[in-house]
């Protein structure tokens, strides 16, 4: 039987719904799917809660990453959110279960964990019979992700479905797909024609310095170093959809440099990041997902305290990114970077053996052959895996860990 398909996302933050976009061309393209609905779950809320999942992450990320990285750390624990979370979903979201409940998907897939957590709850109280699967949009798992009734998740990582295993969820139930991305990446293109297409000089380095869909602030004081680098190099600036700051930049490389060219939002970033040798920003997953599946090495600036801070740490590990934590040491680090060809090589060999660009693919073929029942958590598994939670971050000895293991096999049944 041909299955319809129901994909959700949230507006707080691009990743999310960039995922969703990813996913829902991969489903469309499949003969096993009868009908595909992507949608932000954000639309069928009201204003005060619309501003709430979005404008105010927005604010924070802005003006007050720290407190997001507190707020990371502080609700990293299974279920200690869940109530608040849920009732407010409920509260706001009645014209979401309608919705959801008049288009009755066999499959729904959420690539955020607010409308996880309501068609959890749905699930698991036999409002609606679809199959929920969760895909994560960030290396590491974070307890806001945690859901009591689900299909299966899909993570970025071999560490990330290793975490989940000793938290008690069954490994069967997460599959390592890599974050989706649009498969436009996996394209190749002519470096050379595309560089010439926005009159760069094919063979001089690029670096390409995303601001981010927001416009970093940082932006300007990183193209003033830039404009000082003593390597011969051409720089792109894409300032997303801060105009403001796109007008600012021009106005500073204006006379000052013919090296560096300046663009607004586009939808051409993947033959941005074909053409370039380093990515200058900040490693969001998606972004970090993106530039890998080019096997284009990054310089992390400014990640966001939390979930960025943890992909850097896994782009580090992995040899493909250098990370600026003082930005006064840009230009230092570029030079170095590009004064050292066999690290480069390195880098980008590295990035293409990490890269998961199938992902998408990975995720639908999964789903739509998958023959595993609903599962939901009782009180007593959720409690296990609150304590084992609690227990990884601080040591758990072997003793306890068997108990803990013998405790979760046993609820199971």
């Amino acid at each position: 039987m041909n299955k319809r398909v129901l994909i959700m996302s949230a507006s707080a933050g691009n990743g999310h719904i960039k995922a969703a976009e990813a996913l829902e061309q991969s489903f469309a393209a499949d003969d096993r799917v009868t009908e595909v609905i992507n949608k932000d779950a954000l639309q069928y809320t009201n204003k005060l809660f619309r501003d709430f999942y979005s404008k105010l992450y927005t604010s924070l990320v802005r003006s007050a990453p720290n407190f997001l990285g507190w707020w990371y750390k502080t609700s990293d624990e299974p279920w200690r959110t869940d109530r608040m979370r849920i009732m407010l979903d409920r509260l706001n979201t009645k014209p979401l279960v309608r919705f959801i409940q008049d288009f009755d998907p066999h499959i729904i897939v959420c690539t955020h964990f607010m409308p996880a957590g309501i068609i959890s709850h749905l699930i698991a109280t036999q409002q609606i019979k679809a199959r929920l699967s969760i895909v994560v949009t960030d290396f590491d798992f974070h307890a806001m992700w945690l859901s009591r009734s689900f299909h299966r998740y899909f993570v970025a990582l071999d560490e990330t479905q290793a975490h989940l295993e000793m938290l008690g969820i069954p490994r069967e139930r997460v599959t390592v797909s890599g974050i989706p991305i649009d498969p436009v990446f996996q394209r190749p293109i002519n470096r050379t024609e595309a560089r010439l297409s926005l009159q760069l000089n094919p063979d001089k380095p690029v670096l390409l310095l995303s601001a981010g869909a927001l416009g970093m602030e940082s932006t300007e004081f990183m193209v003033e170093r830039l404009i000082n680098l003593n390597i011969d190099a051409q720089t792109l600036v894409i300032c997303g959809h801060n105009e403001v700051l796109r007008q600012r930049i021009v106005q500073l490389v204006d006379r000052r440099s013919a090296n560096f060219k300046v663009l607004g939002y586009t939808n051409q970033m993947h033959t941005l990041m074909k053409m370039a040798d380093i990515l200058i920003g900040k490693p969001g997953g998606m972004t970090t997902s993106e530039a890998i599946a080019c096997g284009l090495p990054i310089c992390v600036v400014s990640p966001i305290p939390g979930q960025e801070e943890r992909n850097s740490d896994h782009l580090l590990e992995e040899g493909i990114a250098v990370k600026c934590n003082d930005l006064t040491t840009l230009s230092f680090k570029l030079e170095q970077l590009l004064q050292d060809p066999a690290r480069l090589a390195s880098m980008k060999a590295n990035a293409l053996r990490f890269a998961k660009p199938l992902a998408s693919a990975t995720i639908v073929d999964t789903l739509l052959e998958d023959h595993l029942p609903h599962l939901s958590f009782t009180k007593h598994q959720r409690a296990a895996i609150a304590i084992a939670a609690r227990q990884e971050s601080t040591g758990i000895s072997h003793k306890m860990s068997a108990r803990l293991r013998a405790f979760m096999d046993s609820s199971r049944q």
